[in-house]
C-alpha cells in the first residue's frame, strides 16, 4: 500500500496559493513586523490556528446535521469525548470534511479514534457529474 505523505501534499497546495493577503491597510514599521513575526510565526500560534479551524469545521458540520434533521440534538453529547482534545478535534474535523452531513451516523462516537486508510475508487471509471436539463 502506498503511504500518503500529508505534509508534502499540504506543502504543495500551500505553495500554489501565492502570497498571503496583507492584514493591515497601512505599512508596518520594521519593529512592528518583527513583533508580528515573533507572534504569528511561532509554532504555538500555528497549532492554535489549526485548532480553531478544526473547532469551526466541527461546529458547522454538527449544526448543519442537527438543522437538516440528520442528527438529533440529544446525540451531540456523543461527540463530547472527541471534541474535548486537540487530537480528537483534528481527527473528527478531517472525517467531517470527507463526509456529508447525511453520513453523520457513520462517524464513530465516544472517543474512538481510528487510523486513516487510503481508499481506492470502487469502479474503473472516475466519478462524474451528469447534468440533467429540464
Amino acid at each position: 500500500m502506498n503511504q500518503l505523505q500529508l505534509d508534502h501534499l499540504v506543502e504543495c497546495i500551500d505553495g500554489a496559493f501565492g502570497e498571503d493577503l496583507p492584514f493591515t491597510a497601512r505599512g508596518l514599521s520594521e519593529e512592528e513586523q518583527d513583533v508580528l513575526q515573533q507572534v504569528f510565526g511561532d509554532q504555538g500560534y500555528q497549532s492554535y490556528l489549526q485548532d480553531q479551524v478544526n473547532r469551526q469545521i466541527i461546529r458547522d458540520y454538527l449544526t448543519n446535521a442537527v438543522v437538516l434533521g440528520f442528527l438529533p440534538e440529544q446525540e451531540l453529547a456523543d461527540f463530547s469525548e472527541q471534541v474535548a482534545t486537540a487530537e480528537g478535534r483534528s481527527w473528527l474535523s478531517l472525517h467531517m470534511l470527507m463526509s456529508s452531513v447525511e453520513q453523520v451516523s457513520e462517524l464513530p462516537r465516544g472517543g474512538r479514534l481510528q487510523t486513516l486508510e487510503e481508499l481506492t475508487p470502487a469502479g474503473k471509471r472516475p466519478p462524474h457529474i451528469k447534468l440533467v436539463t429540464s
